[in-house]
């Protein structure tokens, strides 16, 4: 089901164990932080002239539905978008936009507590600025373990294209910086911590799996189940949807379906339980690893 070198590893299986003690057996699959078969971006427009085919995309300001192209439009009217006359994301002599251009910037800016001289831009950052030797390692289920209790993690799981599907970016705290911490239009953007990671899917890793017309796959949850499209073949949204965002039918079982891109999430919660890494982690954030503090749990 997956992109053809997604993971830089052959997967097996190996023994796991979930954060609620259950001991099993998990897909052990460690990639390199880039998603397979494409090149990220763009991100950042570089100047106010600059149209949706330069820019990438952002969360719109109703938290549904589609996300908005960042255009130099967008980066010029952000005060009037977002009703404050602080933004000024742009010099006004050149209409040049003001974006992370060093790995410098990308490392100040793409944190929760935005160095002052790094407000006021479009963040975006690249994959070369990645430790060579960098790695993810996630753990799924090979059978998935229905939780008695529901949870939720940072990683919500893993992408067709071997990259994460990410917990929720921390709006407030970005726009509070006055920055724009841009996806491209598949809805990912990247940071050294995580490497490339989606908080919203646009189709970008869609695939169909069945003829009965439901939604494609997306991905797996950390819990082993699978994360499908929001909307299937004749483009409507899937109902009856539990807390989670989960159904059961008879072809796939327990499954979930993806929010609207701009819902800042994928699922609402874990249905199932989800693995600690055994021994050290490949990568810095492997799925179902212990709960960060508050503050950093947050990080984008």
């Amino acid at each position: 089901m997956f992109t053809k070198e997604a993971f830089t590893q052959e997967p097996k299986i190996v023994d796991c164990e979930t954060a609620e003690g259950t001991k099993t057996r998990c897909y052990q699959l460690i990639t390199d932080g880039a998603p397979a078969g494409r090149k990220p971006g763009p991100f950042c427009p570089r100047t106010t002239s600059d149209g949706a085919d330069v820019g990438g995309a952002w969360f719109n300001k109703e938290g549904t539905g589609d996300l908005v192209d960042i255009t130099g439009e967008f980066i010029l009217k952000l005060g009037e978008y977002y009703g404050d006359e602080k933004w000024m994301v742009y010099d006004a002599k050149t209409n040049k936009v003001r974006y992370t251009a060093t790995k410098e910037a990308c490392l100040g800016a793409a944190k929760p507590d935005v160095e002052e001289e790094y407000m006021q831009n479009c963040i975006e950052c690249e994959l070369s600025y990645l430790d060579d030797n960098f790695s993810r390692t996630f753990l799924i289920p090979i059978t998935p373990i229905t939780a008695a209790k529901t949870g939720r993690a940072r990683t919500v799981g893993i992408a067709l294209d071997g990259t994460e599907l990410s917990a929720a970016a921390p709006v407030d705290a970005i726009l509070g910086a006055y920055t724009i911490a841009a996806f491209d239009d598949c809805g990912g953007h990247i940071n050294v911590h995580q490497g490339y990671h989606y908080h919203s899917t646009t189709g970008c890793t869609d695939k169909l799996t069945t003829d009965d017309g439901h939604a494609p796959l997306v991905g797996y949850a950390g819990d082993g189940y699978g994360i499908y499209a929001l909307k299937n073949a004749k483009g409507e949204e899937a109902k009856s949807l539990d807390e989670c965002r989960g159904q059961t039918d008879e072809v796939r079982g327990y499954h979930y379906h993806a929010a609207s891109p701009s819902e800042n999430k994928f699922i609402g919660c874990f249905h199932g339980e989800t693995v600690l890494p055994e021994g050290p982690p490949h990568g810095p954030h492997p799925i179902g690893r212990p709960p960060l503090p508050a503050k950093l749990e947050e990080g984008h």
